[in-house]
């Protein structure tokens, strides 16, 4: 039977497989009742997409697999600690651990800081380095009321 160190060295090997084939040194693992049901590495720029981060990927294909946006009852195994998006993405799709190797000052520093992401965050949205314009709220909030409004909605 598999263990939590067997599904952290299999996000780790990939996290070293994506050096050797030009990706990031990032792997994820989800697991689900002890068995591996997705695997991805960073490819950001074999891509050339910002968002093709090994967690991100993971989740994609955990729910696409799984045919369910809800990964409750699942973990996932990263080489290091998630950054801001996929931090968010491991929450927003309710995994229920996560497991990281490297921690987010080792990833700083070999040059992969986004302590920058957590201070604009917190920052009013008309102080941040990217302007952030509100535009068109009354408009916007349609949808929002559309949302509230509806009787067959799927939350999450």
């Amino acid at each position: 039977m598999l263990n939590k160190e067997d599904f952290m060295a299999e996000a780790i090997k990939l996290s070293r497989e994506s050096v050797k084939n030009g990706g990031g040194p990032f792997g994820a693992v989800i697991v689900k009742n002890n068995k591996i049901i997705a695997t991805a590495s960073n490819r950001v720029t074999i891509d050339n997409d910002p968002t093709a981060h090994a967690e991100v990927s993971a989740i994609r294909i955990a729910a696409k697999k799984l045919n369910t946006f809800d990964l409750s009852g699942c973990e996932i195994y990263t080489s290091c600690e998630p950054c801001p998006m996929c931090f968010g993405a491991v929450y927003w799709a309710r995994l229920d651990k996560l497991y990281f190797g490297n921690s987010k000052n080792d990833a700083k520093n070999i040059g992969f800081d986004d302590s920058f992401i957590y201070e604009e965050i917190d920052l009013p949205f008309n102080k941040r380095k990217i302007p952030n314009i509100q535009l068109m709220k009354n408009e916007a909030i349609k949808a929002f009321k559309d949302w509230e409004n509806k009787k067959d909605k799927i939350e999450y």
